[in-house]
């Protein structure tokens, strides 16, 4: 069958961007809706309530990376097999992560739930704010078996070539989540004053009915990703298909994990610095998420083309959408800095009162800091190039490198002469490094040599056992 959005013909360029688009549509929605909820709780609850919050989706963005990166390298495996026209194998391949990642994630969420407290504690949340992000926490972790499956099904639609179908149900989550959220928080109309958990309840709801929503439309439409009838078996993962994304899945998983923990261990440094700081910082991760969005977006393009390029042995195509994807990140991020900076104060006071000690700190952070989104962006592309070919240790080391000596590191010896100067700069210094280590591994590596194959088992596999991604297509030399 040939797959639904072939993005292995075609003018690359023009095929990347028009990929990325939707891609970056999607989370642009994604970071308005948090946006939104984040004005609603700091306009009805304050500061506190804010920083609370703050904590809270740091702690989830940990317990995601735990599962994300069986995702992700399904992912790969459903574009690879496309670029392959080999759809049942891209099935089995998606199936095996939906039962891997939903049992996962159903294990982190009851963990979660009972040890909630002393994880944030460990943060060093502040007092004020810990019972907030308490109960808004909880609740969150309910929603996770329901949240990463929604993910995983929009990164399997992408891994097929079909960035539309997850923009139209993100904009679904979206209204409602946004839309729930100051119902279900001051007890407007017939529903319950909840609070901060108000927030997270309509955020559950919200993904809950998004996810039924598209597990019918993918069925009704007989999307590539669709399992029915004797497929319905494909959820309960073979042993060489979980051997395959176990083993690339983890140190990709790991990779959010790195990051994950360094950023929760940099909310510790600017928690020590008061609530004003820590309020700050929330609202500069505000602008963050949305600067960072291209660079997001076209690295999820370059991953997902690559690797239908990859599985088709079209490497002469491979470099090209490298440097377009460099191109393109170049731009964006670069025109999504000079916006924030030029209009940060406006948008900021959507988060914060306009008298609010936090507002000029938050201004500080943004001058410093903002910038190493271009940078991050380029490692992003070279990263998702290397990875669509199963190279996931070198992304994983060098991000350990740069975010742990080098990062915390320098925030924490340079802190006695720059004060909270050396946490906002250290952030473009970790990137630089990154990005330098990203691109002399894309030049004199062995990515291309790779390897996502699936070993045959005793359960019959042999008909849709996987080669080595590149076959005799790779280059020589």
């Amino acid at each position: 069958m040939k797959p639904q959005h072939d993005l292995t013909a075609g003018p690359i360029g023009q095929t990347l961007l028009a990929f990325a688009l939707p891609t970056l549509g999607s989370n642009i929605l994604q970071s308005l809706n948090g946006s939104i909820n984040s004005i609603w709780v700091g306009r009805y609850l304050g500061e506190g309530a804010l920083a609370a919050t703050s904590n809270a989706n740091i702690i989830m963005f940990l317990m995601f990376g735990a599962v994300f990166g069986f995702g992700m390298a399904a992912t790969i495996l459903v574009g690879q097999n496309f670029g392959r026209r080999d759809v049942d194998a891209a099935r089995r391949a998606f199936g095996s992560a939906v039962g891997l990642v939903l049992g996962v994630a159903t294990v982190i969420a009851a963990l979660g739930w009972v040890f909630a407290p002393q994880i944030l504690q460990l943060l060093a949340t502040p007092g004020d704010a810990l019972p907030l992000a308490l109960s808004y926490l909880r609740v969150i972790f309910l929603g996770l078996p329901a949240s990463m499956l929604m993910v995983l099904m929009m990164m399997g639609l992408r891994g097929t070539g079909d960035s539309m179908t997850p923009l139209w149900f993100m904009a679904m989550s979206v209204v409602l989540d946004s839309g729930l959220n100051p119902l279900l928080i001051a007890g407007i109309g017939p529903f319950p004053r909840m609070g901060i958990a108000g927030s997270a309840t309509a955020t559950l709801i919200a993904n809950h009915v998004s996810l039924l929503g598209l597990v019918l439309y993918v069925h009704v439409k007989d999307l590539p990703i669709r399992l029915k009838g004797a497929e319905i078996r494909y959820i309960l993962p073979t042993r060489a298909l979980s051997g395959t994304i176990v083993r690339k899945g983890l140190p990709m998983g790991a990779q959010m994990l790195v990051m994950s923990t360094a950023a929760l261990a940099m909310i510790g440094l600017v928690n020590r610095e008061g609530v004003d700081t820590a309020a700050a910082y929330a609202v500069s991760q505000q602008l963050w998420t949305y600067i960072q969005m291209p660079a997001l977006a076209i690295g999820a393009a370059v991953s997902s083309m690559a690797a239908q390029n990859i599985g088709a042995g079209r490497w002469d195509r491979v470099g090209a959408i490298t440097g377009y994807g460099l191109l393109f990140n170049l731009v964006l991020t670069g025109v999504m800095v000079a916006v924030v900076i030029l209009f940060d104060r406006p948008v900021m006071t959507l988060f914060v009162p306009e008298n609010s000690a936090a507002l000029p700190i938050a201004r500080h952070i943004q001058l410093i800091a903002s910038w190493n989104f271009i940078v991050f962006g380029a490692t992003m592309v070279l990263f998702s190039t290397v990875r669509a070919n199963g190279a996931v240790l070198a992304p994983l080391i060098a991000l350990l490198i740069s975010l742990y000596p080098v990062r915390i590191g320098f925030a924490l010896l340079a802190r006695p002469w720059l004060g909270a100067d050396a946490l906002w700069w250290s952030f473009p210094l970790g990137s630089c490094v990154t990005l330098a280590m990203a691109a002399l591994y894309y030049r004199f590596g062995n990515w291309r040599s790779g390897s996502l194959d699936v070993p045959q088992d005793e359960a019959g596999e042999q008909a849709h056992a996987m080669t080595e991604p590149g076959g005799r297509s790779q280059p020589t030399g």
